[in-house]
């Protein structure tokens, strides 16, 4: 399982936006000292989670503008800091996308064919919630306007769940709006996104983080252990209908029983991380999606419901409509 620091940014943009952290990390569920334990880092389901708890304690009115209007270079991470060396959008984005995976868990598609299209691709089954998506979409024009000098707008921006009220991104976007698409994307056109930086005191940058950068991309593949590339199998595999051992040995290029020895020396099994990640999985759909019980079920392995309800009941104690109801709570709650 991938996990990612909150880093000394994450504080500063809540302090901006008039957010207490230790109050948003008790609403998502999270420890108040978190964030001063020595490597301290979450899982993705506890980083949307403080995105949602974030929504649902702001007052104003759209916390995904609020937060890009406050975007600024100190609250960058490396990854992202780094593409300020860049020449251009098109070359920023292009670099971001390989190592923002260090920090944040969406995979960034870039295209240049007729203009810049940045996408988000979920890790499935854990898509970050709207107010998370419609921000990273708006950071890209605030980074944009941050490199270049000019107050560049996008050409257009789809989200999968626009808000009933856009008036804040409309001014945010000088008149552009959010449509509504299968596909979490923001678009520049051909000329912006060739807009030269003028960002040129960061100009020698890449030549110096590129190669940390590359070292702990390396490091994160390398030091994942066989339960954690088990476990990213399966969320993948298991919606597929390719869930068995033998499965996610063949994708991971060994074989099931040398699979099972490897797991086993880590004091765990198949069957457990198997179980684990249905859990997390189910945990997930029921929180963030309106899927049947029947079709979660599908997609965690179970060929019929009666097997799901048992499992969750055994996991969780409670039934699905009874998670549903319970973990969907808190953000409708926060709600105005």
């Amino acid at each position: 399982m991938s996990a990612y620091s909150l880093t000394a940014g994450w504080h500063r943009v809540l302090a901006a936006l008039g957010l207490d952290p230790a109050a948003v990390l008790r609403r998502a569920g999270l420890p108040a000292d978190l964030p001063e334990r020595p490597q301290a880092r979450i899982g993705a389901e506890e980083f949307f989670a403080l995105w949602e708890a974030a929504d649902a304690l702001y007052t104003g009115p759209d916390l995904a503008v609020a937060a890009a209007s406050a975007v600024s270079a100190e609250h960058f991470d490396v990854p992202v800091f780094a593409g300020l060396a860049s020449r251009d959008l098109a070359q920023a984005a292009a670099r971001v996308a390989v190592y923002k995976r260090l920090v944040y868990p969406v995979t960034l598609d870039v295209r240049t064919d007729g203009g810049l299209s940045v996408a988000l691709r979920p890790r499935d089954p854990f898509t970050p919630p709207a107010v998370l998506e419609r921000f990273e979409l708006l950071f890209w024009v605030a980074f944009a306007r941050l490199a270049t000098g000019v107050r560049v707008g996008p050409a257009r921006i789809t989200v999968s769940s626009p808000p009933a009220d856009q008036s804040a991104v409309a001014d945010f976007l000088d008149g552009v709006h959010l449509t509504r698409g299968q596909r979490a994307e923001v678009v520049f056109s051909p000329y912006d996104m060739h807009r030269p930086f003028v960002t040129g005191v960061h100009a020698g940058m890449w030549e110096h983080v590129e190669p940390e950068l590359r070292r702990r991309l390396r490091d994160q593949e390398e030091s994942a252990s066989w339960a954690e590339r088990t476990h990213t199998a399966l969320l993948t595999s298991l919606p597929a209908g390719r869930g068995t051992l033998a499965d996610v040995a063949a994708g991971l290029a060994t074989s099931p029983r040398t699979l099972q020895r490897r797991l086993g020396t880590e004091g765990t099994s198949f069957q457990k991380v198997l179980a684990q990640t249905r859990e997390r999985m189910a945990r997930a759909y029921l929180r963030r999606s309106t899927l049947s019980y029947t079709e979660i079920a599908f997609l965690i392995g179970y060929e019929e419901l009666t097997s799901f309800h048992r499992a969750l009941r055994q996991w969780t104690g409670e039934t699905p409509r009874g998670l549903r109801s319970r973990v969907s709570a808190p953000a409708l709650s926060g709600r105005r």
